[in-house]
């Protein structure tokens, strides 16, 4: 059976590398609904698939909002052959546990397959959040500290599951 976070995963990171780093730089500024916030699809910190930045609450500058958007534009195809893979690779699993009669090495092989390309996705989301980091003023890292472990601290959210 595909696991939630299995699922979760792969479309966070369709959705959040696309377009949710760009949303929460723009501070929901202009028309439309605001993402990123509390209570949109992916929370405060953009999810578990996103760079888990809270961007709209570090004040960034135009200047800094442009260089977050340009970041993400450098990742987008990236994510979308990442999120591609994600998708192949869970239904490649999916199909292998529903095999009649259960073919164990089948299903070793088509988890073993999934788990590289959610590693690979790991690692495009670090790269993402260092690169975005590095844009960032001394005081903005402090703030994001702050944030961050408010977050940790936080726990187990009502009615929505724990954060990640």
């Amino acid at each position: 059976m595909i696991r939630v976070r299995d699922f979760v995963a792969g479309a966070a990171v369709a959705a959040l590398l696309t377009t949710g780093t760009v949303a929460m730089a723009q501070g929901g500024q202009g028309d439309g609904p605001r993402r990123g916030g509390p209570g949109a699809p992916f929370g405060r910190f953009g999810g578990p698939g996103g760079p888990g930045l809270p961007l709209r609450e570090l004040n960034l500058t135009d200047a800094q909002k442009q260089q977050v958007q340009d970041i993400e534009a450098r990742h987008r195809d990236e994510a979308r052959q990442t999120a591609e893979r994600l998708r192949t690779a869970m239904t490649a699993q999916r199909k292998a546990i529903e095999t009649e009669p259960v073919n164990d090495g089948l299903i070793r092989t088509a988890t073993q397959q999934l788990a590289d390309v959610e590693a690979d996705a790991a690692i495009a989301r670090a790269h993402l959040r260092s690169e975005i980091l590095a844009i960032l003023t001394a005081d903005q890292k402090a703030q994001l500290t702050k944030l961050e472990a408010t977050h940790q601290a936080d726990g187990p959210r009502p009615g929505r599951g724990p954060r990640r």
